[in-house]
């Protein structure tokens, strides 16, 4: 039998009437019982049950915690009782007499009770923050929902880029050819002695030469064929794409010849990487840039690396930094993440880390979106 354990006096009337919620002392034993040496006059409104009820039957308390809460309120109280440290736990009630659940938030201080080794006592309160918890699970919700609707709508985009880049190469380009093959064949049969008409042909020539070019590079712009030949392979082709565009040299290397992704992921990928080297391009000042791909066991990891400026990683916080914050978006609906840091040389870092298989690559297939929306 352990000793009975003192209890404090109790809270100062003058503090307790002026304080929203429950104060509360708490005692743990070390045999596991638990006790409410006090509770004010805020239990019967946030807990449903009157003071002297619970202070009667304690573990009653236990009972009223959703059983799903009940393994992290007990864990919190070990955590708290090992170390007397400050035990702070918020969980849901369900409040039979009302058939209603709410949110509690419990705060409290222990201390170690000399007169029985082992026995923790806490002082705090508990308030009621159901209000405040439903509104930040709306915000929760409303995040994952324009999340989705946000991967939907880039999964819908490309599929219109690679629509289009597919006409434009097949119609105007084929059309295009067409022009050049009866172009040449007018060409060849002009009279000699007309030099105006010659000149003027082989000005229409070129100029369809040029539109030939654009119209290749306007297809390549809205949809690479690379990304038909994998990941790597399209990566490793914009890479080269930068270097010779740009004059600032990039490595590229992967840890493995092919890295198996869906359509989808692959292209958004290639987005992220895309928008990197556009703003090393714009911003960085850089000369040269490393790009490493590797897959280890379930993750895929992207790093680009520059020689540059560097780069805050407040930055993507700033209004209007879009390019920043798109690529944290579409890292994040692959289900995966985006790290801004400092490259050991200088410059900066930009690492994407993204899952193979995530729950969040459903919500590319816009047959999930279909289903969710019916």
């Amino acid at each position: 039998m352990h000793p009975a354990v003192p209890i404090p006096a109790d809270p100062t009337p003058a503090f307790v009437s002026n304080t929203p919620g429950l104060v509360y002392q708490f005692t743990l034993q070390p045999n596991g019982r638990v006790a409410f040496p006090y509770l004010s006059e805020g239990c019967a409104a946030l807990l449903g049950l009157p003071a002297a009820d619970l202070q009667a039957a304690p573990d009653r308390f236990l009972q009223l915690i959703v059983p799903d809460d009940r393994k992290g309120y007990l864990d919190s109280m070990q955590a708290s009782a090992s170390a007397l440290s400050g035990w702070n736990w918020e969980g849901r009630i369900w409040i039979d007499e009302y058939q209603d659940q709410k949110w509690i938030n419990l705060r409290s201080s222990p201390r170690a009770l000399p007169a029985a080794p082992g026995a923790v006592h806490w002082e705090g309160i508990m308030t009621n923050i159901t209000a405040s918890k439903l509104e930040q699970l709306e915000v929760t919700r409303s995040r994952a929902r324009l999340a989705e609707l946000t991967s939907h709508i880039e999964h819908v985009k490309e599929q219109e880029r690679t629509r289009i880049a597919r006409e434009i190469h097949d119609d105007l380009g084929g059309n295009l050819t067409a022009i050049k093959m009866a172009l040449m064949m007018l060409t060849q049969r002009l009279p000699a002695d007309q030099p105006l008409l010659l000149e003027r042909a082989g000005y229409v020539d070129a100029l369809v030469d040029r539109t030939i070019e654009a119209v290749h590079r306007i297809s390549l712009d809205l949809r690479p064929s690379m990304l038909d030949f994998g990941l790597v392979a399209a990566l490793e082709w914009q890479s080269r794409e930068f270097e010779k565009q740009n004059g600032i040299a990039c490595a590229f290397w992967s840890s493995q010849k092919e890295i198996d992704l869906s359509v989808d992921h692959a292209t958004a990928l290639f987005r992220i990487f895309q928008e990197a080297l556009t703003n090393i391009a714009k911003h960085a000042k850089a000369s040269q840039v490393t790009v490493r791909l590797q897959k280890l066991r379930q993750h895929v990891t992207l790093i680009i690396a520059d020689n540059g400026c560097g780069i805050d990683p407040a930055d993507h916080l700033k209004a209007r930094s879009f390019g920043l914050r798109g690529m944290s978006e579409r890292a994040r609906a692959l289900g995966g993440t985006m790290a801004l840091s400092q490259a050991s040389g200088g410059g900066a870092l930009v690492t994407i880390k993204i899952e193979l298989a995530s729950p969040a690559a459903a919500i590319m297939d816009p047959s999930h979106v279909e289903q969710k929306q019916q």
